[in-house]
């Protein structure tokens, strides 16, 4: 550093060997920052002598300011994953006076917008973001997408291991509920098929929303139209649910005949056994997503991050009739 420059959150990032973003979450002391990378952040703001912009720190929320949520035309609010992402925004934003706002897919007839906004379930082209740009409203996708700031669950790569948990059940007649328009369902569809490539099988898709009324519709349309498969992975739980009810009332049993994973962890549905599914993080997405907002707020750089999933065993996974693990 020259004499009489002065240090920047790039300086920061570059002597801690972090990101811009980590930095501005030690700023903002986010908990989503582990404890030793937060110390090495702080030790080196101190050795520079780092005093943070006070014009940027006003720019972080403020009392009286508000985060919309902008579901998809077709979303549900009460939707359980929904439910359960607005509950982990609150738990940050109230203890800050910010108030959350659900918003519907159609910013354009919005008089007065948020101060910011979480976009849900953008699809290629969606119009969203570039309006917000439009109107100098922040925004961060919960997906993914090039030049946006974003956060999304490892769909890829959870639809590979719930499609490899199948398979090592030993199930080679395999099926994806959930064939779809948006970037969720094409992302499980593409690593569900990844795995079954990989293992030299096949995937019959179905297509269906992330409903439980929609699974139960589709999986028995399926079914009674001669679609016939050992190993289902639907693309959420509520759709596994709708599934599993549909085969019962087909006399299929399950996990006797027909083996289902889910993806996303809800923790209740309305089912009899526990659903084996792929969990997602959703604190863990929402914390990202608060900071990935200051980060837009502060005039930092777009980037994304994916937020790890895990496998779940539960009571629908068994091998096939006939076959062994």
């Amino acid at each position: 550093m020259n004499p009489g420059t002065r240090t920047t959150i790039d300086d920061i990032a570059r002597e801690a060997g972090v990101s811009k973003g980590t930095v501005s979450r030690v700023l903002n002391g986010h908990p989503t920052v582990a404890d030793r990378t937060r110390a090495r952040v702080q030790a080196v703001m101190a050795r520079l002598d780092y005093a943070p912009d006070p014009a940027a720190r006003h720019l972080s929320w403020r009392t009286g300011q508000t985060l919309g949520l902008s579901l998809d035309r077709d979303d549900p609010i009460l939707h359980p994953y929904h439910v359960l992402l607005r509950r982990a925004l609150e738990s940050q934003t109230a203890p800050q006076g910010v108030q959350l706002v659900d918003l519907r897919a159609d910013l354009t007839r919005m008089a007065r917008l948020p101060s910011a906004v979480l976009v849900m379930h953008a699809v290629e082209g969606d119009p969203r973001p570039a309006y917000l740009r439009s109107r100098g409203v922040p925004c961060v996708l919960i997906g993914h997408q090039p030049g946006e700031f974003w956060v999304a669950p490892e769909d890829v790569g959870g639809a590979r291991l719930a499609t490899e948990h199948l398979i090592r059940a030993g199930h080679h007649q395999l099926a994806f509920l959930g064939r779809g328009d948006s970037q969720v369902a094409q992302d499980r569809e593409r690593g569900c098929r990844d795995s079954a490539h990989a293992a030299g099988l096949d995937v019959q898709a179905i297509a269906s929303d992330f409903t439980v009324l929609g699974g139960y519709r589709a999986v028995r349309r399926a079914w009674e139209t001669g679609t016939r498969f050992t190993g289902l992975f639907a693309q959420s739980d509520e759709s596994a649910a709708g599934a599993v009810a549909a085969l019962e009332d087909l006399g299929v049993d399950v996990p006797g005949q027909v083996s289902v994973v889910g993806f996303d962890g809800l923790p209740e549905l309305p089912i009899r056994q526990t659903l084996t599914t792929v969990a997602q993080d959703i604190p863990r997405i929402a914390a990202t997503a608060l900071a990935l907002v200051q980060d837009a707020i502060s005039g930092q750089p777009a980037r994304g991050e994916f937020i790890p999933v895990q496998l779940l065993p539960g009571a629908t996974v068994a091998p096939p009739p006939g076959g062994t693990p």
